[in-house]
């Protein structure tokens, strides 16, 4: 009987660090305005950053800035819910994930380049959706990859609504614009002294 209990403890705390494991992967960096401390901290990261960076020629601080300033590096991050006196009727939009990408986009991104198995809150899947979404952003808007004060334009407000220009109605839009900018430049100084490898 001894034996089996002993058997069973250790089967459980196994169990256990697998899990506490698998639920740190999924943790929001420590520091996340430092995004050498990002990569030293979840190395992955900076693995499937630069292997994006060489399929699409996008440079990571740029992705990262706006994936930083989209979930706070949060996996399963979604708008705050509607509220109505004290009744919720809903979210903002179906933005969900890293890259808070919404339903129709998604899909569109899956069809072009993803796959079925794309998901929303895997750190490899969002970095390429952002890749791609840039690169579409070039294409269609004729936004320097360097410029990610306009791509931020075009991710928020869309290919069509960046060409009609909607943003010039919403200041607090153009000064998180400004911010991801700002972010992306300082990531740029820090991964030039990063040492990761």
């Amino acid at each position: 009987m001894f034996k089996c209990f002993k058997k069973l403890s250790i089967l459980t705390t196994v169990l256990a660090a697998v899990i506490l494991s698998a639920c740190s992967s999924n943790s929001i960096p420590k520091n996340p305005k430092d995004l050498c401390s990002v990569f030293q901290e979840k190395d992955d990261w900076y693995v499937l950053a630069h292997k994006a960076h060489k399929k699409y020629g996008i440079p990571i601080n740029s992705v990262m800035a706006i994936m930083y300033h989209e979930s706070g590096f949060k996996d399963d991050a979604k708008p705050p819910m509607r509220w109505f006196l004290f009744i919720p009727y809903g979210r903002g939009s179906s933005s969900f994930g890293y890259a808070q990408a919404q339903d129709a986009v998604w899909d569109e991104y899956k069809e072009e380049v993803g796959s079925f198995f794309s998901d929303r809150d895997d750190i490899e899947d969002s970095i390429d959706f952002i890749c791609w979404y840039m690169q579409k952003t070039k294409k269609i808007n004729g936004i320097d990859y360097s410029d990610v004060y306009n791509h931020y334009l075009n991710y928020h407000e869309g290919w069509t609504g960046f060409k009609n220009k909607t943003y010039n109605s919403k200041q607090w839009l153009l000064n998180i614009a400004r911010d991801v900018q700002r972010t992306s430049d300082k990531y740029k100084e820090q991964l030039l002294r990063c040492e990761l490898y």
